[in-house]
């Protein structure tokens, strides 16, 4: 810790960057290469925007075809600095020819040369933030090589360090600790999505099998490259063990609910009680389940809506899976017959209408049944299965009933509305107008 605040360090750090600044960029031939190359920049925006409509005339051509894109993308990806590199080649040679000095304008042509081949190669990375990393660390390393500043920085950053017992930690341990936690967590992601997509094409798997087997994988090789990334820049993971051990306290009293999902959602997949396309009705909710996650189960109802369920909720509290065993399900429809109609003849009509309807199952076969007699009906109920839950139920329902009131209609068969009868026991006396 002393080495990281000592201000004697600081102060020799800081007057050996103002002697090379005084040594390297306030002198005047120096300055006006600054200058010129500074320009340089500026003129570039304009010779950009030339070779962009150029590239884009190019591409509306009737010759050109799709397999020269990925040139013409590259192209139009380093169009600014082939510019940029191509002006200050010309002035390095108008420079050499006349013996003007030009030493800072060789130096800028090398970083660009070095900037557009290390863009070019960081273009067959897919994933765009880790390709721009790759780009800015590795120009960054080579400007300060061709600079002759990457020991004495190297030496800088080892130099800021602070310890943890009987380890040292350094600012340059920590930027290389970041870079290789970088490369290896991009390669974890990039196997765990080529395993990912082999188990999604299994057909030896259950669904709720290959998201457990996804998720496992995933996590042991973020665990693997961060063990990785660590052993790599010398720290010994047994300098971790209280460390470990007060995270441990921090996630059994402040993360309790965290914990609880992710331990939930093990057990889910586990179990297999609930799975991607299952249809389930928890509390008010009630839709099919899109996907299992970590910590919590998106159900998605038939509104559009998606729901984002806590794990923790399906383990505790009491779920109805439509699709858990089976995918058959017996839908209730009760309707209300007036008390002058033939009852037999509606109860028949009503099982003609259920038996029209495409999704309601032959076998088991709809029924009919007398419940009860209200208050203004008499109430039956047509029972009627289906196999595919995940389509809907109440449009099933709205199918049977219209059947029920096209039919109800045809035959004379009335529906009931409430009634009352009013008895008025004592008439109050009229009085005549005065």
């Amino acid at each position: 810790m002393e080495a990281l605040f000592d201000w004697q360090v600081i102060q020799s750090a800081l007057l050996t960057v103002k002697a090379w600044i005084f040594a390297n960029i306030l002198v005047f031939g120096n300055l006006v290469q600054a200058v010129i190359i500074g320009g340089v920049f500026f003129a570039a925006h304009k010779i950009d925007s030339w070779l962009l409509s150029m590239l884009g005339k190019i591409k509306e051509k009737p010759w050109f075809s799709k397999r020269f894109e990925p040139l013409v993308f590259q192209a139009e990806r380093i169009s600014y600095f082939l510019a940029a590199l191509i002006v200050l080649w010309l002035l390095t040679v108008i420079a050499s020819a006349a013996n003007w000095p030009h030493h800072l304008i060789t130096i800028s042509i090398s970083l660009l040369a070095a900037w557009i081949v290390i863009r070019l190669t960081s273009g067959f990375v897919r994933d765009t933030a880790f390709s721009k990393f790759i780009a800015i660390s590795v120009w960054s390393l080579a400007a300060l090589n061709m600079l002759n500043l990457l020991s004495p920085t190297i030496a800088l950053l080892d130099g800021m360090y602070i310890m943890l017992g009987d380890l040292k930690f350094s600012a340059l341990t920590l930027i290389k600790g970041a870079a290789w936690l970088a490369i290896f967590l991009w390669i974890a992601n990039l196997l765990s999505k080529k395993f990912d997509t082999r188990i999604k094409a299994s057909k030896n798997l259950t669904p709720s099998a290959k998201v457990l087997l996804g998720k496992v994988l995933k996590i042991s090789l973020i665990a693997i490259a961060v063990m990785a990334a660590l052993g790599n820049v010398g720290i010994d993971m047994t300098a971790f063990a209280v460390f470990g051990g007060a995270v441990g306290v921090g996630i059994g009293f402040g993360l309790q609910k965290v914990t609880s999902n992710l331990i939930s959602g093990f057990l889910l997949l586990m179990d297999k009680s609930v799975k991607p396309g299952d249809i389930i009705v928890i509390g008010e909710t009630y839709g099919s389940i899109n996907a299992l996650g970590a910590r919590y189960v998106s159900v998605l109802t038939r509104d559009g809506a998606e729901h984002l369920i806590p794990n923790e909720e399906l383990i505790t509290q009491r779920v109805e899976n439509w699709s858990h065993s089976n995918k058959l399900l017996r839908l209730k429809i009760p309707i209300g017959v007036a008390y002058d109609s033939d009852v037999r003849q509606a109860m028949k009509l009503a099982l003609d209408a259920a038996r029209d309807v495409k999704r309601v199952l032959e076998n088991p076969a709809p029924t009919c049944n007398l419940m009860g007699f209200g208050e203004s009906s008499i109430d039956i109920e047509v029972r009627c299965w289906i196999e595919d839950p995940q389509s809907g139920v109440r449009n099933v329902r709205s199918q049977v009933l219209l059947g029920v009131w096209d039919r109800f209609r045809e035959h004379g068969v009335t529906f009931p509305f409430p009634q009352r009868d009013v008895h008025i026991k004592d008439m109050p006396a009229v009085f005549p107008r005065k």
